[in-house]
């Protein structure tokens, strides 16, 4: 039996590992860090060993003769002229940081008994090799520099006495040390220099969404550098996009309210035309496309108000139930009758609904317009549209779905936006637009709430969730 603490525990790892590496992957600012720690590892390891490689090519040769002097006078010094005196090595072993070992006939002594000799007082080195290999002076005889021989069979060895040489492992823990305070420092400075990147990141989704109020700030250190001329040229693809935003809009409102006069007198002027068998389908026909081109206009000047920034709400407390069925009844009363079927809309009301501030000729108007359009979908399908109300937390979720062909999942995203029709059955040949989901999207977004279309196979369901309090 397994422990699932255990069990977990590597994929726990390879987890951590993938998000380390999505961080990496997906951050400037790390990966010029380890790009900073890379280098300067690289510059550190290339320094050291370029150093120790000049240093080391010629002091070996240029310091044997004086070596070789040296070891002279203390093996002299030792033997005076006679048999070694373990008196006089004493003596140099506490002046000097050196160890003598002597070994002969009469005298075998060591300084410094307790430490292992060096490789290259060895008769093998530890690693196998010749005793004088490579690695002691390339090929030379170094090991012949610190030894000496005697006229009465005596050998002298000298070597360095490591005790003299304290070891202090917290150089180590002091250059750790100092190496995570320069990666802390250098996080910092690179954070500090990449932060514009944020506040241009927040100013592009802000454009995005249509806030042009508020520009990005072109700051920078020390003076304008590439990220604040990149802020800057930002702002001016900005101010250039919200100045044709407003151009589109003005030009839309104006045109707008300029068709309003003529097309009334148009309506007037057919309402005039004598009634006779001869005029009256074309007279119809007129009022029918005027009362068109009119809702068209209303629903323009609508969107035009509803897209604004802040868009003007009457708030009121509504009871969404009683307001649903009256949209309802209303929708039913202006369909056209049909002999072979009954027009018909089912209802599904969760009970207990909160009441709403909300704005009522708003809320009405999104009701109408997806009701219209489940409607407008829903000809010749053994089912009605039908109308959801449900509680979501405070708020409430209202879906309209019908029962006809749908649309191209690839087509989905497009729906709400302003006179856009799929290319299916869904034509323009059956009324409208492309504006009625348009007006509904701006108004779920106008009282704080979402807007999403989705396949419900069969037809096409919209969902808009209004909030509480």
């Amino acid at each position: 039996m397994c422990d699932p603490d255990m069990t977990d525990a590597p994929s726990r790892t390879t987890s951590s590992w993938k998000r380390a590496k999505h961080r990496i992957a997906h951050s400037i600012k790390l990966r010029m860090v380890l790009v900073f720690l890379l280098l300067a590892a690289g510059m550190t390891f290339v320094f050291f060993t370029g150093a120790q490689k000049a240093f080391s090519m010629g002091w070996r040769e240029a310091a044997r003769p004086l070596l070789m002097d040296y070891v002279d006078r203390i093996a002299a010094e030792i033997t005076n002229g006679g048999q070694p005196s373990v008196e006089r090595a004493l003596a140099v072993t506490e002046r000097l940081p050196l160890t003598v070992r002597i070994a002969g006939p009469q005298v075998n002594w060591a300084s410094h008994p307790g430490q292992a000799e060096s490789d290259w007082m060895r008769d093998k080195p530890d690693d196998g090799g010749p005793r004088n290999g490579e690695k002691w002076g390339n090929g030379k005889d170094w090991n012949g520099i610190l030894q000496r021989e005697t006229a009465d069979g005596h050998t002298l060895q000298f070597g360095i006495n490591e005790e003299v040489f304290v070891r202090r492992p917290r150089l180590i823990g002091y250059a750790l040390t100092s190496l995570l305070v320069l990666t802390l420092l250098a996080w910092l400075y690179v954070r500090r220099l990449l932060k514009p990147l944020d506040a241009i990141g927040e100013g592009a989704r802000r454009f995005g969404a249509g806030d042009f109020s508020q520009p990005i700030p072109e700051r920078c250190l020390h003076g304008p550098d590439e990220l604040g001329e990149l802020a800057l040229t930002i702002n001016t693809m900005g101010r250039d996009i919200h100045q044709m935003l407003e151009a589109k809009r003005a030009l839309l409102l104006a045109i707008s309210h300029e068709l309003r006069s003529p097309l009334t007198r148009a309506r007037l002027n057919t309402e005039l035309l004598p009634e006779s068998a001869e005029v009256n389908p074309q007279r119809d026909a007129l009022m029918r496309d005027l009362k068109e081109m009119a809702g068209l206009i209303t629903d323009l000047l609508e969107s035009e108000r509803l897209s604004a920034k802040h868009a003007a709400l009457q708030r009121e407390p509504v009871a969404l139930v009683a307001l649903a069925k009256e949209v309802v009844a209303d929708v039913l009363a202006r369909q056209p009758s049909r002999p072979d079927a009954r027009v018909e809309i089912s209802l599904h009301i969760d009970p207990g609904l909160p009441t709403l501030a909300l704005d009522p000729a708003r809320i009405r108007l999104l009701l109408r317009n997806l009701l219209d359009n489940a409607l407008r979908h829903s000809a010749g399908t053994p089912l009605p549209p039908e109308l959801h109300l449900r509680a979501e937390g405070k708020g409430i979720q209202i879906e309209v779905r019908d029962h006809g062909p749908g649309v191209p999942d690839d087509q989905i995203p497009h729906l709400a936006e302003p006179f856009f029709r799929p290319d299916t059955a869904r034509t323009r040949a059956q009324g409208g637009v492309g504006l009625g989901l348009y007006l509904c999207k701006l108004v779920a977004q106008a009282h704080g709430g979402t807007f999403a279309v989705r396949n419900a196979r069969p037809g096409l369901a919209v969902t808009v969730t209004l909030p509480g309090d």
